[in-house]
């Protein structure tokens, strides 16, 4: 039960701090090109911070999977068992929905300054810079395969130390900075097309939050759209273990 409160908690703290740099940036400043630009580095360096934190708060508890694809791929390396993933899933996507809602409430007042509804959605939800299915999609699947293939080796100590030579040094939440410089490094270099979302329950709970709960002027919670920041991550991260097996 404390993994599932874990996991619950530590993607509500991602999601809050991840949705909620997007937020401070997008609903409280002018949209000029200076700051767009200055607005796009500010919400990859948030949102890497948003892993971070949310890692700390988890990992030791549920080991701080914070996504389906972690949790997926690791089953299938066979480092994490078949039957808490359905649990861990469930618990993220609960987690997403309170993270939401929290930026939501916090927020509230500030949507109705905004009155571009895109960047409204754009709060909650990954949305294309072009839409194009087949470009996004493989963008997704991308993004989240160089996130999950780094990840099984940076989650591997042998791949820094072998015991036998070198004693292994425990660092603590300096353990979890390269997961964290990983995101950021994925945002910056492949995030213009997708967002990305590399999450598949980062992009649904928020995105049901936006269609059910009253935001002024909100629009269309562009659900035709959700197919692909949902399932292609899920792609990305089964290729990135099948492939990591191959290599190990």
């Amino acid at each position: 039960m404390i993994k599932i409160c874990a996991e619950i908690i530590g993607t509500t703290v991602l999601v809050l701090l991840g949705n909620g740099v997007a937020a401070n940036v997008i609903l409280t400043k002018k949209n000029n090109n200076d700051d767009k630009n200055k607005g796009w580095l500010t919400i990859a360096i948030g949102w890497s911070l948003a892993v971070f934190i949310g890692v700390i708060i988890s990992a030791p508890y549920s080991g701080a999977h914070l996504n389906p694809c972690v949790t997926i791929s690791l089953a299938l390396t066979g480092k994490f068992s078949w039957y808490l993933v359905p649990f861990y899933i469930i618990s993220q996507l609960i987690g997403s929905i309170l993270g939401s809602i929290l930026v939501w409430i916090l927020y509230k007042d500030y949507f109705s300054f905004t009155k571009n509804k895109k960047d409204k959605l754009s709060i909650f939800v990954t949305i294309p810079t072009v839409k194009n299915f087949y470009s996004n999609f493989f963008s997704e699947i991308l993004s989240t395969f160089i996130f999950i293939f780094a990840s099984l080796f940076i989650s591997s100590k042998e791949m820094f130390f072998k015991e036998e030579d070198y004693p292994i040094v425990e660092l603590g939440v300096l353990e979890y900075i390269p997961t964290s410089l990983l995101i950021l490094g994925i945002i910056i270099s492949l995030g213009g097309i997708t967002g990305p979302a590399i999450n598949p329950t980062r992009d649904l709970g928020p995105r049901i939050v936006h269609s059910i709960f009253p935001i002024s002027g909100k629009g269309d919670s562009n659900w035709d759209y959700a197919i692909v920041p949902i399932l292609g991550p899920i792609i990305g991260s089964i290729i990135a273990a099948k492939l990591y097996l191959f290599l190990s």
